[in-house]
C-alpha cells in the first residue's frame, strides 16, 4: 500500500527521471509505430488487392510474423548493428534508433495482418467498379483505404500496443542506459530487480496510463468515423 502511495506521489511531483523515461518511451514507440504503419499498410494492401503466384505463402509468412518473439528480433538486430556486423559502422547499437528499428520489425507484420484483414473484408469487386466508373488506379486505391479506415485504425492500435509493452528486444539493442535508452518497460524490469518497488510501480502506472490515453484517442477517432458513416 505504501509503495502504491509513493508511486502516485512521484507522478504528481513530476520527478525528472520519471518524465525523462516517459518522453523517450513516447518517442521510441511513436516512431516505431509510424514505421510499422508506413511499411505494414502497403504490404497488407498489396496482399488484399493483388493476386500473384506464391501469395498464400507470403500470407502465411506474414501471419507467422505476427507472433515474432521479441528476443529473436533483438538478437537479429544486434547481429546487424554490432561493431563487426553489416551495419556496425553506423554506430547505432545501444541507441534509441536501434530500439525503434527492433520495435518496428516486431510491429510491421501485425499492422500488415490487420490491414490485410480490413481490406480483405471489402467487396472484392469494389476496386474494379471504381476503375470502371473512371477512377484512376491511385484514386481507386485511396477510396479503398478510406473505406477500410476503421479496420486500419485498429491495425495502428494493435501495432502501438505491441511496441509500447515490448521489453526483450529493447533491452537487447538499447541496453537500458540511464538518460539515453531507458524506457518504461526496461526501467520497470530494472527497478524490480533492484527492489525499488515504489519506482517500478510508478513506471508501471505511467505505462498503463500512456497506453490507455493513446488507445482511447484512437478509439474516439474510430467511433467518430463510425458515426459519420451512419
Amino acid at each position: 500500500m505504501n509503495d502504491g502511495l509513493q508511486a502516485f506521489q512521484m507522478l504528481l511531483n513530476g520527478e525528472p527521471e520519471v518524465w525523462e523515461v516517459v518522453w523517450l518511451t513516447m518517442r521510441v514507440s511513436g516512431l516505431a509505430t509510424l514505421l510499422s504503419v508506413v511499411f505494414g499498410i502497403p504490404i497488407g494492401f498489396s496482399l488484399a488487392v493483388h493476386h500473384f503466384p506464391g501469395k498464400k505463402s507470403v500470407v502465411r509468412l506474414m501471419n507467422a510474423g505476427m507472433g515474432l518473439p521479441p528476443v529473436v528480433v533483438g538478437l537479429l538486430v544486434s547481429l546487424l548493428l554490432w561493431r563487426y556486423g553489416p551495419l556496425g559502422d553506423l554506430g547505432l547499437m545501444y541507441s534509441p534508433s536501434a530500439m525503434v528499428l527492433a520495435q518496428a520489425i516486431i510491429a510491421t507484420p501485425i499492422v500488415a495482418g490487420f490491414s490485410f484483414a480490413a481490406l480483405g473484408s471489402l467487396n472484392p469487386k469494389l476496386r474494379h467498379q471504381l476503375l470502371a466508373l473512371g477512377a484512376t488506379s491511385a484514386q481507386a486505391n485511396w477510396l479503398l483505404l478510406k473505406e477500410a479506415r476503421l479496420g486500419l485504425t485498429a491495425a495502428v492500435m494493435a501495432g502501438f500496443g505491441r511496441v509500447v509493452s515490448e521489453v526483450g528486444a529493447s533491452m537487447m539493442v538499447g541496453g537500458n542506459i540511464k538518460g539515453q535508452t531507458r524506457v518504461l518497460t526496461t526501467a520497470t524490469v530494472m527497478e524490480v530487480g533492484k527492489g525499488n518497488y515504489e519506482l517500478a510501480l510508478a513506471f508501471g502506472a505511467i505505462l498503463l496510463l500512456l497506453a490507455y490515453c493513446i488507445v482511447a484517442l484512437l478509439t474516439y477517432l474510430q467511433n467518430h468515423e463510425k458515426r459519420e458513416m451512419i
